[in-house]
């Protein structure tokens, strides 16, 4: 089997060295083994991905030293895939329609007498209420229903539900993995705005691409016990995953967009070049 990796950031800002520590340990693990390196737009977001940003990515990347095999997937130009597998979710009755916001979820947590997990699974309104918030034209969610999953899957699949780390999650896990789904509650797979949420698009897109080795920050080590779940109701394959260490700047914060930390192109302003940056990051042999 040909290893396959991808670096799938998202257009919202300039990429920053934790990007480029993920993109070469993605590229790095491809091409060692003979393998494929994918390059994916995560541009479902409308309100923030900007069509400058991805130019930007392609310019970094293309200054790192690092090459993509195939054409870049955007994922705003294939909104119709993730269309079918919400419809097709909504037909086996795994989804409910949800009016709560973000913030209703995070002040109901405080009064869940079972604990937090408890408010992370509202489950759907009441018939009444719904038709009510739907005449008002109230903006829902599609939630993905823990309840009607562990259902439609069975005792046994659900309980037997693992992944492959090769790498290290926060902490220390290693090897073959239980799933936890429970732990993020009935997220949501679908918005007004953007149509599809990021669990369903990069698991969709991961099994479409053929992505056998999912390589990135030890961050996103949770999001995999929901992408797990995904896949076995989906019936897509289950790449071994790859979680690395996170990159942190001189204040012992990990390097994030939100945090503003300096940028790749800011770096080449002050005169820093690509090989000197892969160098610091441990990748003095790529070019």
């Amino acid at each position: 089997m040909m290893l396959v990796t991808r670096f799938a950031p998202s257009p919202t800002g300039r990429l920053h060295k934790g990007h480029a520590f993920s993109a070469l340990t993605a590229w790095m693990a491809a091409r060692a083994a003979g393998g494929r390196f994918l390059l994916r737009i995560e541009d479902i977001d409308p309100t923030r991905c900007r069509p400058e940003h991805e130019a930007a990515i392609l310019e970094d990347l293309a200054w790192l030293g690092l090459d993509w095999d195939g054409p870049v997937r955007r994922q705003s130009d294939h909104r119709a895939d993730y269309a079918a597998v919400i419809a097709a979710l909504k037909a086996r009755g795994l989804l409910y329609r949800c009016f709560r916001t973000r913030r209703d979820i995070l002040a109901a947590i405080g009064d869940a007498p079972h604990g937090p997990q408890e408010a992370l699974r509202p489950g759907p309104h009441p018939p009444e209420e719904e038709a009510r918030l739907l005449d008002r034209g109230a903006a829902f969610a599609w939630r993905l229903s823990l309840e009607r999953a562990r259902a439609a899957l069975g005792e046994a699949a659900w309980a037997g539900m693992t992944f492959d780390e090769a790498g290290r999650g926060p902490e220390g896990e290693h090897g073959v993995v239980s799933v936890r789904p429970e732990a993020a509650g009935d997220v949501v797979l679908a918005r007004k705005d953007a149509g599809v949420a990021y669990h369903l698009a990069v698991t969709h897109d991961d099994a479409l691409q053929g992505v056998t080795h999912v390589v990135r920050g030890r961050d996103l080590f949770e999001a995999t016990h929901v992408q797990r779940l995904i896949q076995t109701l989906m019936g897509w394959p289950a790449p071994t995953y790859r979680h690395h260490r996170l990159l942190t700047g001189p204040d012992g914060r990990r390097y994030a967009k939100r945090d503003r930390s300096v940028t790749l192109a800011e770096l080449r302003a002050q005169g820093v070049s690509a090989q000197a940056l892969r160098a610091e990051l441990g990748f003095s042999s790529v070019g």
